[in-house]
């Protein structure tokens, strides 16, 4: 006994250096939360949020029994709950039959049985494109939500605080009694001495994955910018898991040192290319790779039988896409328009003066064009919104989000001597997971183009990246693909008088400046822009002569104000 309980108490010991120094943040449930109009219904939106797209996380009920990895021998708060999820930013929601238990935002159930070739059905718990695409701002004691807007959850530290609530799980016997008595005990899992063994096997297999995983990243240094609330490298870390540990290859591992914001997805679908780089043309293979990159498991190796099956949820994720992109642009889901009866009515003088300087300053980039209609693939003719691609030389921001995937690339089996472009390599993959998919589910030809969008699975890797449209801007900060500038006044000033450090994780409104609060707060994430990957400069409006980061003349004070009122109407 007195050996059990020392191994316990540096189990504990070890836990907390885990947890390292981290601090939440408190959390304080606004008085209301309002919906803006964005053409979506409320059982569509609720759909959204709680529909799996094929993550695979941790089983359903060890999410629901683990406790708050708060290094005690006595019981704590459950991990999923909302309060403390919340404390990582995501959003509260109430239960409903997408969401039975109440989970916020971005979390869904789901029960898979062979489609990767794996064993018996299992009920995972999962994140959703909602996690990372859905917005809230607040004002005072009001919050906003913004569908399809930019969260600002720390998938970082909700990663880490996981593990180490399932590492305390399985190493403390209070703990782990608990934890075993909510998971078992049902029809379908008896609670038996033998059960609670297995049950005590399989959490240690899985942290034991999650470890080596996590080693393997700390010896190689494959993530030296933290990325914070808002923020993933999800190019970077989807490669890695895609190419190196779904195929098992330790060459294919690369550093990820270009964390970017997530963006808005409204009028995403009818863009003619995706991505901060403009890198993925069809929504399809656009939505299978982020399915793989955020832990859809893929068969990428193996016996022929099982070779590319997945658990990605390739019908669901097209009910997805046709529910953001409508039938024709602008009938899906629509960018918020500012909300004057909260925020503050719009000066329209002031506007006016800013449309004139937006026309002359900024449409030339960020309007982009409607290309004629076109029948694509067999499809119908269709209009796409062209967007103009940016040189790295000319906007001048950080490069490295493009340059990374420019560069990198694979090697697609463990047998090759010869890497391919990873762009390249991610084609042939998310090719072949479809293809797999539409074969043992019969899709016949004309639906398998309608669910590609009518659109080849085309990829690239520019050095350039894309300017979107900036209908609904003002509710997505911070700015700039990486997240380094935290208002659209700040955007508009020369790179020097933007502020070099600033904190991030705020949900408080400045109606004023169009962006978060950065006031320090016990939990925020410090923002360091000296840090690599994190360059604030670029897309500046300076005088002198124009390139290498500088697109336009330096603004008065006046003029930065009179852009932001007009921004505020599109």
């Amino acid at each position: 006994m007195k050996l059990r309980v020392h191994w316990m108490m540096a189990a504990l010991v070890s836990a907390s250096a885990l947890l390292g120094c981290t601090t939440l943040p408190e959390y304080r449930a606004p008085d209301s939360v309002r919906h803006l109009p964005q053409n979506w219904t409320d059982p569509q939106r609720q759909w959204f949020y709680h529909a799996s797209q094929g993550t695979k996380l941790i089983p359903y009920a060890w999410f629901l029994a683990l406790e708050q990895p708060q290094p005690t021998l006595f019981g704590t708060g459950r991990f999923a709950a909302p309060d403390y999820l919340a404390r990582l930013g995501f959003l509260p929601d109430t239960p409903s039959a997408e969401n039975p238990d109440g989970l916020p935002v971005g979390f869904a159930r789901d029960t898979f049985g062979q489609a990767e070739g794996s064993g018996e059905q299992q009920t995972f718990v999962g994140v959703t494109c909602a996690a990372c695409h859905t917005g809230q701002i607040e004002y005072g004691r009001q919050a906003i939500r913004i569908d399809g807007g930019p969260a600002l959850i720390d998938i970082g530290a909700f990663q880490a605080l996981l593990g180490t609530s399932m590492f305390l799980t399985a190493e403390s016997d209070p703990r782990f009694a608990r934890f075993a008595g909510r998971v078992l005990g049902t029809p379908e899992a008896p609670d038996t001495p033998e059960a609670r063994e297995r049950l005590r096997e399989q959490l240690r297999a899985a942290l034991i994955l999650g470890m080596d995983e996590r080693e393997q990243g700390r010896r190689a240094g494959l993530y030296p910018a933290a990325e914070g609330a808002g923020r993933l490298d999800a190019l970077g870390r989807g490669g890695n898991f895609v190419f190196g540990t779904l195929l098992g290859d330790e060459r294919n591992f690369a550093v990820a040192n270009a964390p970017v914001s997530f963006p808005p997805i409204w009028d995403a679908p009818w863009f003619d290319w995706v991505q901060y780089n403009g890198s993925i043309r069809q929504p399809m293979g656009r939505n299978v790779a982020e399915a793989m990159g955020v832990r859809s498991l893929v068969r990428l190796h193996g016996p022929p039988e099982n070779l590319y099956r997945s658990s990605v949820r390739i019908r669901r994720i097209h009910e997805m896409e046709r529910q953001i992109a409508g039938d024709a642009p602008g009938a899906g889901l629509r960018p918020p328009s500012w909300p004057e009866e909260i925020l503050g009515p719009i000066d329209r003088a002031a506007a006016a003066r800013g449309q004139a300087l937006y026309d002359s300053l900024c449409a030339g980039c960020h309007t982009g064009r409607w290309t004629p209609p076109q029948a694509m693939a067999g499809g119908p003719p269709r209009r796409y919104l062209s967007l103009t691609m940016v040189p790295l030389d000319r906007i001048g921001t950080d490069p490295r989000a493009a340059d990374n995937f420019r560069t990198r690339t694979a090697y697609l089996s463990r047998g090759d001597t010869t890497p391919v472009p990873a762009f390249e390599g991610l084609r042939r993959s998310t090719d072949a997971v479809i293809a797999r998919w539409y074969a043992d589910n019969a899709i016949a030809p004309e639906i398998r183009r309608e669910m590609d969008g009518y659109r080849a699975n085309d990829w690239r890797a520019p050095a350039a990246y894309r300017a979107r449209p900036l209908n609904g801007m003002w509710a997505t900060a911070p700015y700039l693909h990486n997240g380094s500038v935290p208002s659209l006044y700040q955007l508009l000033l020369p790179g020097e008088r933007r502020d070099r450090v600033f904190t991030v994780g705020s949900r408080q409104f400045d109606p004023r400046h169009l962006g978060f609060s950065t006031a320090p707060f016990a939990g925020g994430f410090v923002f360091d822009t000296t840090v690599t990957g994190n360059s604030n400069r670029g897309h500046e409006f300076r005088d002198g002569p124009r390139g290498n980061g500088v697109i336009g003349p330096e603004l008065t004070g006046a003029q930065r104000f009179d852009l932001i009122e007009f921004l505020k109407t599109l």
